[in-house]
């Protein structure tokens, strides 16, 4: 027998495998500190459960080298060179800023190293920028917000007020849900996009959206921003007379008890919320609060089923970095989220997206699934996929 040691906020766990001699080696490229620790940290503990829990399915044995980007592009890349060139790790996993897989993509590419993408959505990685050694797991940004264009408009609303904050996700996810629901026959009636980090006071672009005759508000925020956003969009007292909607991240439930009461209500689109209903959800969730001690995030059913795709890749019989490329491209399974595949045009994940409310509990704070919209593949965004040689 052989075991492998993993530890994940403070989780250690022990996987015993079969004795093979096929050892994938894994370079886990994460934020452990800075503004996004705790997403990092989110996915270090689902991809360790994942593992935990789908490890024994094969007679691979799995090592963890982890580095921390500190979600600094330059230092990301630097990180990924030395886990390919001095570790020679065999598959790389990981990278939640966009801008880190902006600065590892030619990198990895050029090295025909795999790398699952557990978090950064920037819809290029799938699109123009798309390599057969990249496979996402997690979502795109248009992926996530294109659905609900669609749905708000059946619900009646035909008039809304737009905001997200100044860079490229934020103008990525707004443009996917513009495009759809006027493309229904909505009307987008104002928009502003507010300084990425740098905005503390809200009011000005809450009182032109108060104004502007929508409808509903439609936003993209995460992490400090859309707890800041939730607090003020509630006091000032505007979700009565002027419905929220957003991107999934607005009311994450990583961080969705810090808005407290301001979050109840607000209707958003996700591609995970822990409340779910499915077998392989209940598992999942039963297995990450008995070691973590909190529900998952949509960040940590991430890390969960990287793992879960890596395990797939190596129960096809992938050994090396060629192999798991072409295995991961061709990864289809069941998972916490629902059914999930890899488009082999774009190397993007296919999956359906949840439309949640969230609403007060008995244990606090909790999300009620209002709809599952139907998977579909994002277009290709000039997206020309070579083929992976063996």
């Amino acid at each position: 027998m052989k075991t492998t040691t993993l530890a994940a906020l403070g989780l250690a766990t022990t996987i015993a495998t079969t004795a093979t001699a096929e050892d994938i080696k894994i370079g886990l490229l994460l934020p452990y500190s800075g503004v996004y620790a705790a997403l990092g940290n989110e996915i270090d503990a689902g991809f360790a459960l994942g593992l935990e829990q789908f490890g024994g399915e094969t007679d691979a044995t799995f090592e963890i080298l982890r580095e921390d980007t500190e979600v600094k592009p330059p230092v990301a890349l630097g990180k990924a060179k030395k886990l390919i060139l001095q570790d020679e790790v065999d598959v790389i996993t990981g990278i939640v800023s966009s801008g880190v897989l902006g600065a590892v993509r030619d990198m990895v590419h050029g090295a025909g190293v795999p790398l699952i993408v557990s978090n950064a959505g920037n819809d290029e990685a799938t699109g123009a920028d798309c390599s057969p050694f990249i496979t996402r797991m997690s979502f795109s940004n248009g992926q996530v917000n294109r659905p609900m264009g669609t749905w708000m408009y059946e619900q009646g609303i035909r008039k809304v007020y737009t905001l997200a904050p100044d860079y490229a996700a934020g103008r990525q996810m707004i443009d996917a849900f513009e495009q759809t629901f006027t493309a229904a026959g909505g009307e987008i009636v104002g928009q502003d996009f507010t300084p990425f980090q740098k905005t503390q006071d809200f009011g000005p672009y809450l009182t032109q959206a108060k104004s502007s005759g929508a409808d509903a508000v439609y936003v993209f925020y995460a992490g400090g921003e859309a707890i800041s956003f939730v607090k003020q969009y509630d006091s000032f007292g505007l979700k009565a007379e002027l419905p929220l909607y957003g991107s999934g991240f607005l009311t994450s439930s990583l961080y969705v008890n810090a808005q407290g009461p301001a979050a109840e209500g607000v209707i958003a689109a996700s591609h995970y919320v822990p409340t779910i209903e499915n077998d392989a959800n209940a598992v999942f969730v039963d297995g990450f609060m008995a070691k973590i001690g909190h529900a998952p995030s949509e960040f940590a059913v991430q890390g969960y089923d990287a793992a879960r795709a890596l395990v797939e890749a190596t129960k096809a019989g992938a050994t090396d970095r060629a192999s798991l490329a072409n295995a991961l491209r061709q990864v289809t399974f069941e998972g916490p989220r629902g059914i999930l595949s890899i488009d082999p045009a774009t190397n993007n994940i296919v999956q359906p997206i949840y439309v949640y409310e969230t609403v007060a509990g008995t244990d606090g704070l909790t999300q009620k699934v209002l709809a599952q919209l139907p998977s579909e593949a994002d277009p290709a965004n000039d997206c020309v996929m070579d083929p992976v040689s063996n």
